[in-house]
C-alpha cells in the first residue's frame, strides 16, 4: 500500500492515527509529537495527534495535500529525517500485529442506490412483471439515511440480526432470526467539512469536500427489509451493520484511474449536470468462506468480480444531491455507493442477485450451497486499481463473518 491510506490502530491503549506503507504502519501522532508537522498549519499538527480522522478531514483538501506530499518525503529512502530525529524505529509498526479501529466518529451515513446495472437486476426480481426501474430512478440518486452508530470497523463479528417478516405460504408476520441475510459490495466516499448549511454543492467542486474512499459492506437482512421498507424504505433490515475498510484511500490516489462515466440519458437537472470525468476504474471482487472451508483448510471462494468504473450516479453528483435542499455536510460523514453490479452472472453484488433471491443457490467447490448467507460465513471484499502507465494501488479489503 504505496498510496499512502489513512487509517487508525490500538497503541498505548489509544487509537493512533497511521498511514499504511507496504507492511508497516507510519504513527502519525509519534511523527507529530517528534514536531515533523510543526511547519505545516497548527491544525494538521494536531489533527495527526487525533484519536479519529475527523479533524484532519475538517482541515480541507490544501491540508491534505500538504500532508500527503511531506509523508512522500518521509517515507521515501533517501530522506533522513525520521534517523536524524530519533524515531526511525518508535514510527513503525507492522500491519501484521496492528490492531486496526474504527478510523472515523461517523456523525451521518447515507447509502445510495446508483448503480445501474444493480437496480434493473433487482427490479426484475421484484417486478418480473413491470419496470425494472422506478420513473424517478434516472432523475436523480437514490438513497436513504442509514444508523451511524452501527458502522463498524473491517473484521468486527456481525451478529444475525431478528425483526419481522411474512413466511412462505403466510399472511401473518412472525418475528425471528432473519432467514435471507445478505452482503452489499460496495465503495464509500468521506467527506470533509462543508461549506455553511444552506450552501449547495456543485457536481464540478464536490471532489473539493471528498477526503476519501473506503469499501464497505451494507449487510441487509432481505426478508426484514421486504416487509418494512414499503412506503418509507430501509430500517431494520440495514441498520444493524455495516462493515467499513479500515483504510480511508485519498481521493488524490485514484486520479490515474479517473475515467468517464456512462451516458446519461435523460440529461441531469442542471443542478447535477456535470463537465468532465467523474468516475474511477476501481475493480472489485467478493469472496465467501465457510467455517467448514476454513476446517477444510480450503481457500475462499470467489463470487462475483466488477468494476466501479460504471457507476450511474457518480460521488459528485451523490454529494451534490445530498447537498441540495440545504443539508449540511460535516467531517466524517460517510456516503455509500449501493451495491455495485454489471448485468452478467458473476459481476453481480450481492447474494440476491447472485442466487435470484434464494431460488438458484450457489454450489461451493466443496459441496455445500448458498441461498444466502448462514452462521460462520466470512465474507471478504476487495479493491484494487490498475492501468498501463500508472502505479497500481490496492484498497485493502473489508472482512466480516457472521454468528
Amino acid at each position: 500500500m504505496r498510496n499512502l491510506p489513512f487509517g487508525a490502530f490500538a497503541r498505548d491503549g489509544r487509537p493512533h492515527l497511521g498511514v499504511a506503507i507496504g507492511d508497516f504502519i507510519f504513527d502519525l501522532r509519534v511523527a507529530s509529537q517528534a514536531r515533523l508537522f510543526d511547519d505545516l498549519k497548527p491544525e494538521i499538527a494536531a489533527a495527526c495527534r487525533a484519536r479519529s480522522l475527523n479533524a484532519l478531514a475538517a482541515c480541507g483538501r490544501n491540508a491534505w495535500r500538504a500532508l500527503r506530499a511531506r509523508l512522500a518525503t518521509l517515507l521515501s529512502p533517501e530522506d533522513r529525517t525520521l534517523a536524524d530525529a530519533g524515531i526511525g524505529d518508535q514510527a513503525f509498526v507492522r500491519r501484521s500485529v496492528a490492531q486496526m479501529v474504527m478510523p472515523l466518529d461517523v456523525g451521518d451515513y447515507v447509502d445510495f442506490y446508483s448503480c445501474l446495472e444493480h437496480a434493473m437486476n433487482m427490479g426484475k426480481l421484484l417486478r418480473p412483471d413491470g419496470e425494472a426501474l422506478t420513473p424517478n430512478w434516472r432523475w436523480l440518486p437514490i438513497g436513504y439515511h442509514g444508523r451511524a452508530g452501527s458502522l463498524v470497523v473491517s473484521g468486527t463479528p456481525i451478529a444475525r440480526p431478528c425483526g419481522q417478516f411474512l413466511s412462505p405460504n403466510s399472511d401473518k408476520p412472525t418475528f425471528a432470526p432473519s432467514r435471507k441475510l445478505d452482503f452489499e459490495l460496495e465503495l464509500a466516499f468521506v467527506t470533509g467539512a462543508g461549506p455553511a448549511p444552506g450552501t449547495r454543492i456543485t457536481p464540478d467542486e464536490a471532489e473539493e469536500y471528498i477526503f476519501g474512499v473506503a469499501l464497505l459492506n451494507d449487510w441487509s437482512a432481505r426478508d426484514i427489509q421486504a416487509w418494512e421498507y414499503q412506503p418509507l424504505g430501509p430500517f431494520l433490515g440495514k441498520s444493524f451493520a455495516t462493515s467499513l475498510a479500515p483504510w480511508i484511500l485519498p481521493l488524490d490516489a485514484l486520479e490515474p484511474f479517473r475515467v468517464a462515466g456512462p451516458a446519461q440519458e435523460p440529461p441531469p437537472l442542471p443542478y447535477l449536470a456535470t463537465k468532465g470525468a467523474h468516475c474511477f476504474a476501481v475493480d472489485l471482487d467478493v469472496s465467501i468462506s465457510t467455517e467448514r472451508m476454513r476446517a477444510q483448510g480450503a481457500p475462499p471462494h470467489l463470487l462475483s468480480r466488477t468494476t466501479f468504473a460504471a457507476l450511474y450516479w457518480s460521488m459528485a453528483q451523490q454529494l451534490a444531491h445530498a447537498s441540495s435542499n440545504g443539508s449540511p455536510i460535516r467531517a466524517g460523514d460517510v456516503f455509500a455507493s449501493g451495491t455495485i453490479s454489471g448485468s452478467e452472472p458473476g459481476t453481480y453484488g450481492s447474494m440476491a442477485e447472485l442466487t435470484a433471491m434464494g431460488r438458484t443457490p450457489i454450489l461451493l467447490p466443496n459441496g455445500q450451497s448458498r441461498a444466502f448467507l448462514e452462521d460462520g460465513d466470512t465474507v471478504t471484499m476487495q479493491g484494487r486499481c490498475a492501468r498501463e502507465g500508472a502505479t497500481p494501488i490496492e484498497l485493502g479489503s473489508v472482512i466480516g463473518t457472521i454468528y
